[in-house]
């Protein structure tokens, strides 16, 4: 690259202050006519199963983390009532804490990085920024910490992604490109923290995450010997509980696999081949995805019955897209896919898409692969911090794949404007999410809505 070139996108960067300083990037005031986030909640609810829903209500209600956790679509309305750098990249759309986690390679290396993308949509790269630095704050307020610590902690992460992007914008493509994190780099910064142990026991229990034990804990053996999915209502229900008898449910896996298959690379589907279908279970996953359609499939190997776990997830349009530039995506579940695949340094080997029962997009992905997260719960202070760090060098390689990392970084620049807007945002949006989650408590008090522990 010319050095023209060059100067040409770290102009284009220091040009984006314009647009909105970095100082203006840590303001949050709610304005009066804010919309009500109940109603954000209830709208999403139109296009839900409705006899899941008050379990998401339940879930958001448990703590205000919880309900950060699932409340995107209320933040994406916030985040676009300000001007943005329009410095654009591949957002990962939901990047709070927990949607940063360990799973396998297809090497079976266990990596670190982010691992959710129902969101996932091109935008300005601060917004992605925002959503880990308040989850961080929400986090320690919940922990004991005081806001002292909440707004240390998202600052410390927002200079790392300053501090990881300025690095990238050094860096070769083919580097940024191949650049991962293995999950033992988590356990060696964490050496000296008194919650070591935690983080341990989360990194254990993602390697036990595997189709094999999945078999023992999902499963009972059948009249015939052959495993069957062991319902365990209303979290893992059959697809009566929908109104399909047997025969239209086989009809519709048989269509939604088929669809799938071919989205798949050709040496995958050789592999997917060798693999029989047994059945499928409606399963509730997640808080914020709770009533979305989401069904575990169950599969066996031809030659010695090694279970495979499936996850066929409904990909609805993304929270983000009433705010910025329409997916170029008509199918949501491929949306979801090539968001994944650009942002990851490596992904599941059996992604994919199909479309589903009243053209209804899905996405597919392996149940279990080694999937596991710290328990937010469990961070001291000194591990919140460092775990914070970490995600923020996370998320910017992941936006250095996918946007101009130059331009960021010349954005972003050698001091610490950014870092302290942050650090101020972080704080002022955690008084929001405390003022939303006792909105969301008094509508369950008033019979506005329902809610069911589940």
């Amino acid at each position: 690259m010319t050095d023209s070139s060059l100067s040409a996108r770290k102009a284009a960067g220091r040009a984006a202050r314009k647009r909105i300083t970095r100082s203006a990037t840590g303001e949050w005031t709610a304005p009066a006519d804010r919309r009500d986030p109940v109603a954000i909640l209830e709208q999403q609810a139109t296009t839900r199963v409705p006899g899941l829903v008050p379990i998401r209500y339940g879930r958001m209600a448990a703590s205000e983390f919880a309900f950060l956790r699932g409340a995107p679509a209320i933040m994406a309305s916030d985040l676009s009532l300000s001007p943005d750098t329009g410095l654009t990249v591949q957002l990962c759309g939901d990047a709070h804490l927990s949607n940063f986690g360990f799973y396998a390679s297809p090497e079976r290396r266990l990596v670190f990085d982010l691992n959710d993308f129902d969101e996932t949509l091109p935008g300005p790269f601060e917004w992605d920024v925002k959503r880990l630095t308040a989850s961080i704050a929400v986090a320690a307020r919940e922990n004991g910490f005081g806001d002292a610590v909440a707004r240390e902690t998202a600052r410390q992460t927002a200079r790392a992604y300053r501090m990881a992007m300025a690095r990238l914008a050094k860096a070769g493509e083919l580097d940024v490109w191949y650049l991962g994190v293995d999950a033992s780099m988590l356990l060696e910064r964490a050496k000296r923290a008194r919650g070591r142990k935690a983080l341990e026991s989360a990194f254990t229990e993602a390697e036990r995450h595997t189709s094999t034990q999945a078999l023992s804990k999902l499963t009972t053996p059948g009249p015939d010997g052959t495993p069957r999915i062991r319902y365990q209502p209303p979290l893992l229900v059959p697809y009566a509980e929908l109104g399909f008898d047997r025969e239209t449910e086989e009809e519709i896996v048989r269509r939604v696999f088929t669809d799938y298959r071919s989205t798949l690379q050709e040496d995958r589907r050789v592999l997917l081949d060798r693999f029989r279908y047994v059945e499928s279970a409606m399963k509730v996953v997640g808080v914020g995805s709770v009533g979305t359609r989401c069904a575990m499939s169950l599969l066996l190997g031809e030659t010695t019955s090694a279970p495979l776990f499936l996850q066929v997830k409904e990909a609805e349009e993304s929270v983000l897209a009433p705010y910025l530039t329409a997916s170029r995506y008509e199918h949501q579940g491929h949306r979801v896919v090539n968001g994944q695949r650009l942002t990851q340094a490596s992904s599941d080997i059996f992604l994919g898409w199909a479309t589903g029962p009243e053209g209804r997009f899905f996405y597919v992905r392996q149940l279990r692969d080694m999937k596991g997260s710290a328990v937010v719960a469990d961070l001291d202070k000194g591990l919140l911090h460092r775990y914070g760090e970490l995600c923020g060098q996370v998320l910017a390689r992941a936006h250095a794949r996918s946007g101009d990392r130059v331009a960021i970084a010349a954005y972003l620049g050698n001091g610490d404007s950014f870092d302290e807007a942050m650090g101020r945002w972080a704080v002022a949006y955690a008084d929001q999410t405390r003022e939303d989650h006792e909105a969301l408590l008094t509508a369950i008090k008033t019979g506005r809505i329902l809610a069911v522990d589940a």
